[in-house]
């Protein structure tokens, strides 16, 4: 998931790129000394602009990007995280800080994805599209409901590892990380 997430945020920034691009150059094209010296070019120019619609190719995009890297994030224990007063307590509670937010964070994936199945379904139903490009909405849902799956079950899995680890006989079940030892 995390290199499907990628590769659409490196397509964005693409698209992004040529936007950009295109409507400076279009822009060129409208300068006075531009379309004296050069009416061709001018002309030329002036044919280019913006991508029709990128804003909404990268909402969608960036969407299905965020939710697609949450499984390996989660999986790994490479959230960003901010321990100023964790690194004064001891392991062991670190270790039940850490059950307890990948509990909550497992609780939050499944409400997540529940409501984004909602939501899909009440943009099939509606056939709500976007501005510019009229693509359908509940498609880039769908593909954000996928990521979403995933990183559900994942989040889910790291949650029962970590408390497994607390059972009798759990031991280190998990490393640092809450992948697990291999």
């Amino acid at each position: 998931m995390a290199f499907l997430g990628g590769g659409v945020l490196l397509l964005l920034v693409a698209i992004t790129c040529l936007s950009v691009v295109g409507r400076n150059l279009n822009s060129l094209g409208h300068l006075p000394i531009v379309e004296q010296m050069a009416p061709a070019l001018a002309e030329a120019l002036t044919s280019l602009g913006s991508i029709n619609g990128d804003f909404e190719l990268v909402e969608a995009g960036i969407a299905f990007s965020i939710m697609a890297f949450f499984p390996w994030c989660q999986i790994t224990g490479r959230h960003a995280t901010v321990d100023v007063l964790t690194a004064f307590i001891p392991a062991g509670m670190n270790r039940l800080l850490d059950l307890l937010w990948d509990l909550l964070f497992a609780v939050v994936m499944v409400v997540i994805t529940w409501r984004l199945y909602v939501g899909m379904t009440d943009k099939i139903r509606y056939g709500e599209t976007t501005f510019m490009i009229q693509f359908p909405i509940w498609w880039a849902f769908a593909l954000c409901l996928l990521a979403a799956v995933v990183a559900t079950l994942v989040t889910v899995y790291v949650a029962v590892r970590r408390i497994a680890a607390y059972l009798p006989g759990g031991g280190q079940a998990l490393g640092e990380n809450g992948a697990g030892k291999s």
